[in-house]
């Protein structure tokens, strides 16, 4: 039913480059939530690229341990509303009883209704955050810098090739903090936690990911009061729903050095075209 869906989202966008900027459209990868009902109970909501539903659930199954082979479905398929955003889960009732211990770790826990929407679900797990209200800014090209000064810190990166780094800095590009993990999330979280035990979280305006930004690290920089938000690559079009949402400013990294701007251009001295 989701096969043949738009699986990208078109955003306005400001590309600066060679000190000039011009506005088109940048296609994000769509993120949306996806709940899984088991047993006609809310079990858990991943947010994922829209399409292929059931066998995004049956692999989750698989993957978590729910179930052991295909037979251990009794239905799979969507809910009695055909929201493409919920899945129906029933085992057969060997499986059930099998799995019950692993069916009451639930990693997701609604009141809601079967016939819930997409819109819905993602009040459910956006976390209730006032909008940032910090308008401090900086140039593009000083943004720019930002990702040169991540690189002169990603110490394990230059040897592994395969951590995330997260990098906070002041207004005028002073290093806070740095971190980084096998985990996108964790290095962010690790970077915000030593500027917090350290007291200097206050000064913190611009955070630098060495990752794609998704909705979660663009709550955790507004939990942190972090109104800037650079990437190395190209944020959801989630993210971008929830930066504008929350006052933030997102802008990535292009291909050929430039500086691509999907909110807030406001803090990044660029005036719209």
């Amino acid at each position: 039913m989701t096969d043949n869906i738009n699986k990208t989202y078109p955003c306005e966008a400001i590309l600066y480059s060679n000190g000039g900027n011009i506005a088109f459209e940048q296609e994000l990868i769509k993120e949306e939530p996806l709940m899984i009902r088991m047993e006609g109970n809310p079990y858990t909501v991943v947010m994922r690229t829209p399409g292929e539903e059931r066998a995004h659930a049956a692999g989750f199954c698989l993957t978590e341990g729910i179930v052991e082979s295909i037979d251990d479905f009794a239905t799979l398929g969507h809910c009695a509303e055909m929201d493409p955003n919920v899945i129906e889960i029933r085992l057969t009732e060997k499986r059930l009883a099998e799995a019950s211990d692993l069916l009451n770790r639930r990693g997701f826990i609604s009141q809601t209704s079967c016939g819930l929407c997409g819109r819905e679900l993602i009040k459910e797990i956006v976390q209730d955050l006032p909008p940032i209200t910090d308008n401090s800014a900086i140039t593009a090209e000083q943004a720019l810098d930002c990702f040169n000064l991540l690189n002169d810190h990603q110490q394990f990166y230059k040897t592994t090739r395969g951590s995330h780094a997260a990098l906070l800095c002041d207004i005028e590009l002073n290093l806070i903090s740095v971190a980084e993990d096998v985990g996108r999330h964790n290095a962010l979280d690790k970077a915000i936690g030593k500027a917090f035990i350290g007291n200097t979280l206050k000064d913190a305006r611009i955070a630098v990911l060495s990752s794609r930004i998704s909705y979660e690290l663009v709550q955790k920089a507004a939990r942190a009061g972090v109104p800037i938000l650079l990437s190395v690559s190209r944020p959801t079009s989630f993210a971008v729903e929830i930066g504008k949402r929350l006052n933030m400013t997102l802008a990535c990294t292009d291909r050929d050095s430039g500086l691509i701007i999907l909110c807030g251009s406001k803090r990044l001295s660029i005036q719209s075209p």
